[in-house]
């Protein structure tokens, strides 16, 4: 059986839970979106959790609910998804790059600290998109005592990170997704994360107006809500009721709503959370005692001191100069003994729209970081007999 680095987890409950939706009155803007929202707030311990169509949309919403547009400046680290970095520019705004640790992919105080020159020389600094990368998290009480300093909103992509915590203030774990440092934390539930909705995402915020604002963005700019009514004469009768027929578009807003069977499929994922993230936890924990056999050319990630991470994906470093073989070379390899991999990522910077726009600026961290790494298969329906066979696989390909 091939063996791909990730893949949903679909069982015969999830499948009932869309069926059920299918056979309801609601396929979207129903009560599976706001039960899904409900059961997202409670797990992340935060007050507001607004649903949407992918992670992307997320970034894009969090961005434009938080006032980020033209003129502003966002910083976005060089390793990452696409996705981060076009969110926010979508409502205008410019972004600078910066560095990251090159053991571990992430964005950290000092990068920051090395961006915030290049981005007020770019236009007004408003915003910092950190990204959680793999299933661990950037040191956010770094992120967010900087962020103070400079004025900067904190936007979360935490797409990587569901169901992980990080070690707070007074020692207690804070659920990634609470906001305890940021203004906003975005999410992806696409099928290669560690819950699936097809394709879904979700914004939550501590902050009552933006899930307000990010709930109008969501649908048009368009709000049913009497109090929020701006002409009167239209929108009530002679009698002081609100006209049936009658709403009001606000502001310029977008078509991202979360349909009801996307959400009931995310519901009945996320009431799997813990045992997805026990798994996941379980074959990582094999694949770090395996693969110290594959030392020192093999290695896997620093892990981030404290921190009880959902295990996303599994990359370790390779050093492809060393074993002779390219790592194009070994994945093709691989592929043939049917164990699929992947690179996550291709420094965003680097790529051919972003080039054009921001130049040609060296991160070596970045750069350290994507040159070295290999992603390897790790999904729920795995065993530990799979991690052998993939460690078997690699030592073979590498001629280790």
């Amino acid at each position: 059986m091939f063996l791909p680095y990730g893949r949903h987890s679909i069982g015969d409950d999830d499948i009932a839970a869309v069926i059920e939706v299918l056979k309801s009155d609601f396929l979207t803007t129903g009560p599976a979106v706001t039960a899904f929202e409900n059961a997202l707030a409670e797990r992340f311990q935060v007050p507001n959790v607004v649903a949407c169509m992918n992670g992307t949309a997320a970034l894009h919403m969090a961005a434009d609910a938080l006032g980020v547009g033209s003129g502003d400046v966002v910083i976005v680290p060089a390793m990452t998804f696409a996705a981060t970095a076009n969110g926010p520019s979508m409502t205008g705004a410019d972004v600078v790059f910066a560095d990251v640790d090159p053991e571990t992919g992430l964005l950290t105080g000092a990068t920051l600290a090395e961006a915030l020159p290049r981005a007020k020389l770019a236009g007004r600094p408003r915003a910092v998109f950190p990204v959680h990368l793999n299933g661990q998290c950037v040191a956010m009480p770094d992120i967010a005592e900087i962020a103070r300093a400079n004025e900067l909103l904190v936007v979360e992509d935490a797409c990587h990170a569901i169901g992980g915590t990080t070690p707070g203030r007074d020692g207690v774990d804070t659920p990634v997704g609470s906001c305890a440092w940021s203004d906003a934390a975005t999410f992806s539930f696409h099928p290669v994360k560690t819950i699936a909705m097809g394709e879904g995402g979700a914004v939550s915020t501590r902050n009552a107006a933006v899930a307000e604002r990010l709930r109008l963005l969501r649908s048009h700019g368009i709000t049913r809500d009497p109090k929020a009514f701006v002409h009167k004469d239209a929108a009530f009768g002679a009698d002081g009721r609100v006209n049936p027929w009658y709403y009001e578009m606000q502001v310029l807003g977008h078509n991202y709503r979360a349909p009801d069977i996307n959400c009931a499929l995310g519901l009945s994922q996320l009431k799997k959370l813990d045992l997805f993230a026990a798994k996941r936890r379980g074959l990582v924990a094999a694949y770090d005692e395996k693969i110290a056999s594959l030392a020192p050319i093999v290695r896997p990630l620093p892990r981030m001191g404290g921190q009880k991470p959902v295990w996303h994906t599994y990359v370790v470093r390779i050093d492809f100069r060393a074993t002779g073989v390219s790592r194009a070379d070994a994945m093709r390899r691989l592929a043939e003994k049917g164990i699929g991999s992947q690179v996550h990522y291709i420094p965003v910077p680097d790529q051919p729209y972003w080039r054009a726009r921001v130049g040609t600026v060296r991160y070596p961290g970045a750069k350290a970081y994507y040159e070295s790494v290999l992603t390897l298969p790790l999904f729920v329906e795995m065993g530990e007999e799979d991690v052998d066979r993939v460690i078997a696989a690699l030592s073979q390909t590498l001629g280790l």
